[in-house]
């Protein structure tokens, strides 16, 4: 297995869950559109992929807008537990996530689940990879602010001891990219949902499948020379 060079070797590695290291999309999709339509209302795939990784607490102040009549907390509830018996059923990993995850650990880079969604998803998601794949886990309910803000990952960061510039954070929505480059990490973008545009201040990958810490390696290295100029 081919590993970073101690020149570009991340002192961190963080993912993002929902779309990034699972195809949890359509679930969400799927729910919200059940949910909403019991009560009476209309809600599109076009309205799902506007809330692709937002907090939930926003997505739920949508749904309000669209005649859900409960309250935040309910509907973020409500949504979780319907999207975690889905997930139970079945995981939808990402080709290569789970590769990459292993060889991160194998090589011992620390590594972070930091997603929107609550505690007691991300940590059904990582007790159902078969391998111990995080040091610690930032869920949404852990901070005041949601992606696109940096809290999420500089509280990350600071969990498993690791320098946010010399980081490395993997996302596949515009809200997560927008974190991790305000959080100072190099960014890894691997759209699938909704597109993202390409920028110099972000890496842009079609996918994880083959991808090892010698790719995130390189990212980094890249990110760092951009800083140094």
């Amino acid at each position: 297995m081919s590993v970073a060079t101690p020149a570009s070797r991340p002192s961190g590695v963080f993912w993002d869950m929902d779309g990034t290291l699972i195809d949890s999309e359509p679930y969400w999709l799927a729910e919200e559109t059940a949910l909403v339509e019991s009560y009476g209302g209309v809600w599109t795939p076009e309205d799902g992929l506007q809330l692709v990784g937002s907090p939930l607490d926003t997505s739920a102040i949508i749904l309000q807008s669209r005649g859900v009549a409960l309250s935040t907390g309910d509907i973020v509830d409500t949504l979780t537990d319907r999207v975690l018996a889905r997930i139970d059923a079945a995981v939808p990993w990402r080709p290569g996530a789970r590769e990459l995850l292993l060889a991160l650990r194998e090589a011992g880079i620390p590594t972070a689940l930091v997603t929107m969604s609550i505690g007691r998803m991300a940590h059904r998601v990582a007790d159902s990879l078969g391998f111990v794949g995080f040091d610690t886990i930032v869920s949404g309910d852990q901070v005041a602010e949601g992606k696109p803000d940096p809290e999420c990952y500089l509280r990350a960061a600071r969990l498993v001891g690791a320098d946010p510039a010399t980081s490395v954070a993997i996302e596949d929505s515009e809200y997560g990219v927008a974190a991790g480059v305000a959080a100072g990490m190099a960014t890894i973008a691997v759209p699938l949902h909704v597109p993202i545009p390409a920028s110099p201040s972000y890496t842009l990958w079609d996918g994880l499948a083959g991808r090892t810490p010698a790719d995130l390696g390189e990212v980094l290295a890249a990110h760092l020379a951009r800083a140094a100029r």
